[in-house]
């Protein structure tokens, strides 16, 4: 019989959609899986992991725990943090996912007695669990190879306690390119103790303890650092990104009209005709996809500025703005913009991948989460970085170093989705959309070398390619284990 493997995703769409394509792709190379989330992320995935077993024959399902939202004080169906519409109810459903549910788990993954565990990095005491239970436990890491090799150096050398100010850049010793940084753009649990700086340093040390440590990322798209991470680390870091190339060639099931994110099923997208229909009057390459994740909050000044850059920059542009941000000046803003007649304004949730694939999109502003910007590249679009919080300066920093972007927005990092740092004019962005969207010097090398990492990443899914490689092993090592424990 085939090894049995657990996963267990994290309630952020950043985590969970990584992770789930994982299983689905462990499922499709002969391995048992079994999902277990609470029922609102189930629904997410539930209708692709149904066509996965039944249509394809691939053995997988979802086991499913109730949220405990009646002991958070939460409203029956927020289980993920993108439905949370503050920090304190963020707080209140990561508490109860990495906590709560704690016990729960257990009690299943017991019952289930399963081969293997992957788990999120968050729940590292998963590592406990395997021990007791004499299974292989690997860590998923939703992060680059670039960016714990930089946070490690950052810990390691404290350059960043060697400068006079915030304001003052530093090089951060112990990279393989000269990567330099201000003490603002650098994570809070990196200066000072934090409750998430003690989070990260048990996930740190769960991670030494663990059989190894999976990433959605291509050796390919950060040259070098797969090594180098290895080697700080002590533990095999298996890159089988990006993982969205591996869903498409897989999945032999049409969807005509489903809508989907990230190969994930979602709600209804009532706007979807009319902007598809729009984008398909707008010229080849000629459109920015302006889009700052599912849970960044921006202030209205800084709405204003962004609105007001992108109607004098004079190229057409999709917009998507929050359902909290638009009113007051968000709706003079709206008005404005519609006026104009060369932009698309998304309230609320937009389905990324769909607009990116569009053949009028020429460039995407992005906050720089990893996800997006592996979607982004895929699909051959150049990208304008604002990077706000959690890694994404780093990741902001390594797509600048391989030449597949134009940076803008604040250096100073934001400790969660409310962004509260200066305002950026609306000059400073209208200059890098120009810079991207027009045919200047620095657009047409940016775009020589996003086609160039097109190419890359796609012969690294290919079989024989890096990424490949490294997937099928990890999947053998898998059954190794399992032989192993069995005999």
């Amino acid at each position: 019989m085939a090894p049995h493997v657990v996963f267990l995703p994290y309630s952020m769409m950043s985590h969970l959609t990584a992770l789930v394509q994982i299983a689905r792709l462990f499922a499709f190379h002969g391995l048992r899986v079994t999902i277990i989330t609470t029922p609102h992320n189930a629904l997410v995935f539930q209708s692709l992991v149904d066509k996965d077993r039944l249509v394809s024959g691939r053995s997988i399902c979802i086991r499913t725990l109730k949220f405990p939202s009646n002991v958070l004080g939460l409203p029956e169906g927020i289980e993920n943090l993108v439905s949370t519409p503050n920090v304190e109810i963020a707080g209140k459903v990561h508490y109860g996912v990495v906590n709560l549910l704690q016990k729960p788990l257990e009690q299943m993954i017991r019952q289930l007695n399963p081969n293997c565990i992957v788990s999120d990095m968050l729940f590292h005491w998963t590592v406990d669990l395997a021990e007791e239970l004499h299974i292989p436990r690997f860590s998923f890491q939703p992060v680059s190879f670039f960016c714990q090799c930089v946070r490690h150096c950052l810990r390691e050398y404290t350059p960043h306690n060697k400068v006079d100010s915030d304001s003052e850049r530093f090089t951060i010793p112990g990279l393989l390119h000269e990567i330099k940084m201000k003490r603002s753009e650098i994570e809070d649990f990196l200066k000072e103790e934090t409750y998430y700086g003690k989070m990260v340093k048990s996930v740190v040390d769960a991670d030494l303890r663990s059989h190894g440590i999976i990433h959605n990322t291509c050796s390919l798209l950060e040259p070098g650092y797969a090594e180098l991470y290895e080697k700080i680390r002590g533990r095999k870091g298996w890159h089988v990104g990006p993982l969205s190339l591996f869903i498409n060639k897989l999945d032999d099931v049409k969807r005509s009209k489903e809508i989907h994110n990230s190969n994930f099923s979602v709600p209804n997208w009532k706007e979807s005709d009319d902007c598809l229909s729009w984008l398909e009057d707008q010229d080849p390459n000629s459109v920015l996809f302006v889009c700052f994740g599912s849970s960044t909050r921006f202030s209205n000044d800084q709405l204003r500025e962004i609105t007001l850059a992108l109607k004098e920059a004079n190229c057409p542009f999709v917009l998507v703005v929050k359902e909290q941000q638009d009113h007051h000046d968000g709706n003079s803003n709206k008005e404005m913009l519609n006026k104009n007649g060369k932009c698309f304004i998304i309230k609320g949730w937009a389905p990324q991948v769909i607009i990116l694939k569009h053949r009028a999109i020429g460039g995407f502003m992005t906050h720089c989460g990893w996800n997006s910007i592996l979607e982004a590249l895929t699909l051959g679009v150049p990208l304008i970085t604002w990077p706000l919080f959690s890694e994404q300066f780093h990741n902001a920093n390594l797509l600048e170093q391989l030449g597949l972007a134009i940076r803008v927005g604040a250096d100073m990092w934001n400790s969660g989705f409310i962004v509260s740092c200066p305002v950026i004019s609306r000059e400073k962005i209208e200059s890098a959309v120009k810079r991207l969207m027009c045919d200047s010097e620095d657009s047409r090398k940016i775009r020589a070398n996003v086609k160039l990492m097109v190419e890359r990443l796609n012969s690294a899914s290919e079989e024989g390619g890096s990424s490949h490689s490294d997937l099928i092993a990890l999947i053998e090592e898998i059954k190794r284990c399992a032989f192993n424990n069995s005999t």
